[in-house]
């Protein structure tokens, strides 16, 4: 047998074959030794299985073997919901401990770490501007020590969160701290479980934060993970704020609501958020729950054994089974039937269901998302649909806003489903995009995609005109001027469009300018200011 192979027998000790230095001896001793007789025990070891009584596990080289990359208590389906892009500085003389510190952080998911054994270099790191969002700072250093430190760190960068880590159990130490802006105060020796709670709890302060800074911020927030959120189409100020938001709560398991009229797109952002999440390996299932009547609600959800019920010749797997450490796309949830409505939320609540056919307990670890175009607190009031599970499933609410709400996405959309339909060649021609910018779109999205899909066909390869455009479009009157009259050199600059475009909705308002500055969602005095410069009081 080769040397660099590690031994285990019964699950209770590990024979090291290997020459390694004490303290990588007591890092593997202590961590995947431990985990790895407690998950091959079960069973659950995605590299073990199938358990045997003898496994062996190639350790070297001991940071990227397979047993430390793929065992499932370092896989990433089980590190703790954090953005890959979250940085992270530890701050301690003592070199050993940050490498342990770095060493759990790294085992739960986090990357973007940087560790540093001198407080003035740090110092001058964060007064340089440099940006961090969790600073771990030892408490005793020379130089400049823990306090001073996260004296400096708040005054230039006050959005960084600092956890203070110290020797020393000591109440009035830790107040001090705390008054001096710390978020947590943790006792050495700092147990990974500990330090992952404290990480886990200042992340999501920072998220609330986050969510909260979207709607002060004047300027248009920017996605850090973009890629999900791609095939959500816009430019529109309201939806990309809304898109800053739910990849926000991507990071987290909170169970989400997405509210909207019917046609807005709740289950492609539903299904941006499970692919922006660490779920994203794991299914995504969407289900219409206004289809679930009683019996077939159990069996669809909780699946059921095989002869549980007439015809029930096989075993089946539900939704909640299936699903596991995936998401669940609860579509419509406020046509859910009130007797069905218990059932769910027990669910929701510990996550634990029977089975139809069986009366053992099984669990779940499933993020829930639900969407419905009904007003909620109206089926509250007429006691249609129960409060407690309103405010359960409603940990983040997004609300999508209708087309008609945002219309400076119906070319972009249009370009869209046209190059679907018609191919790259596909046009449409100055009156047909005149009448598709004044309609409102009752169907919102969707009935803008059928419009395009029928005048695509009837086209025939020509740009779509105003004659193959539906009735209900023609009837209307001209409420806008589509075209924006090109300059001698072909393209306006950008302040003629923004001049052009505020004048344009200025008038059509009847000149009120309150009504003008939120439908541009601008300033009132920023508003007065523009115009005034045009020479318009």
């Amino acid at each position: 047998m080769p040397e660099n192979y590690i031994k285990n027998e019964n699950y209770n000790s590990m024979l090291f074959r290997i020459n390694m230095n004490q303290m990588a001896f007591r890092f593997l001793y202590s961590h995947q030794c431990r985990a790895a007789r407690l998950l091959c025990q079960f069973g659950i070891c995605d590299t073990c299985k199938p358990v045997q009584p003898i496994l062996w596990k190639k350790t070297v080289p001991f940071w990227n073997g397979p047993f430390w990359n793929s065992c499932f208590w370092t896989s990433n389906e089980y590190r703790w919901g954090t953005d890959m892009d979250d940085k992270i500085i530890v701050i301690d003389d003592d070199f050993d401990f940050l490498e342990i510190l770095k060493g759990h952080l790294l085992n739960s998911g986090f990357q973007n770490i940087q560790t540093e054994d001198n407080s003035l270099t740090v110092a001058a790191l964060f007064e340089q501007g440099e940006d961090f969002d969790i600073a771990l700072i030892d408490m005793t250093m020379p130089e400049i020590d823990g306090l001073n430190l996260l004296e400096i760190i708040k005054n230039t960068s006050p959005r960084t969160e600092c956890i203070m880590v110290t020797a020393v159990n000591e109440a009035r130490i830790a107040v001090e701290c705390l008054k001096k802006g710390a978020y947590d105060y943790l006792v050495k020796p700092v147990s990974r479980e500990d330090l992952i709670f404290s990480m886990k709890r200042v992340l999501e302060k920072k998220r609330l934060m986050d969510i909260l800074d979207i709607g002060k911020s004047r300027t248009l927030p920017r996605l850090k993970n973009a890629e999900p959120f791609k095939p959500i189409v816009t430019r529109s100020p309201k939806v990309i704020r809304i898109l800053k938001e739910a990849e926000l709560h991507a990071r987290s398991d909170v169970p989400l609501l997405i509210t909207g009229e019917s046609g807005t797109g709740k289950e492609l952002l539903a299904w941006a958020i499970h692919k922006a999440s660490l779920r994203s390996r794991f299914p995504f299932t969407p289900v219409n729950m206004a289809s679930l009547t009683g019996s077939l609600f159990e069996a669809e959800f909780f699946g059921h054994t095989k002869g549980a019920f007439t015809g029930a010749e096989d075993s089946r797997r539900g939704y909640l089974e299936y699903t596991h450490r995936g998401t669940l796309f609860l579509d419509e949830i406020g046509n859910l039937a009130p007797e069905l409505q218990g059932k769910l939320l027990r669910v929701l609540q510990d996550g634990e269901y029977f089975k139809l056919g069986t009366s053992r307990r099984q669990t779940a670890d499933v993020r829930f998302i639900a969407a419905t175009n009904e007003d909620l607190e109206k089926l509250m009031a007429k006691k249609v649909f129960r409060k407690d599970l309103y405010y359960r499933i409603r940990g983040g609410w997004l609300h999508l806003p209708p087309l008609r709400e945002r219309k400076e996405d119906i070319p972009l959309l249009a370009d869209k489903f046209l190059k679907e339909y018609a191919g790259k060649s596909g046009r449409i021609d100055e009156d047909a995009a005149c009448l598709l910018m004044e309609y409102d779109y009752p169907g919102n999205i969707r009935e803008l995609k059928s419009i395009l899909q029928s005048a695509a066909n009837l086209s025939q390869g020509k740009p779509v005109s105003a004659d193959v455009l539906p009735r209900q479009l023609k009837q209307q009157k001209t409420l806008l001027k589509c075209t924006v009259p090109s300059s001698p050199g072909g393209i306006l600059p950008i302040s003629e469009i923004e001049k052009s475009h505020i004048i344009k909705v200025y008038e059509l308002t009847g000149r009120n300018k309150s009504r003008t500055a939120r439908i541009l969602d601008i300033g009132l005095n920023t508003l007065r200011r523009k115009l005034r410069s045009y020479g318009i009081e």
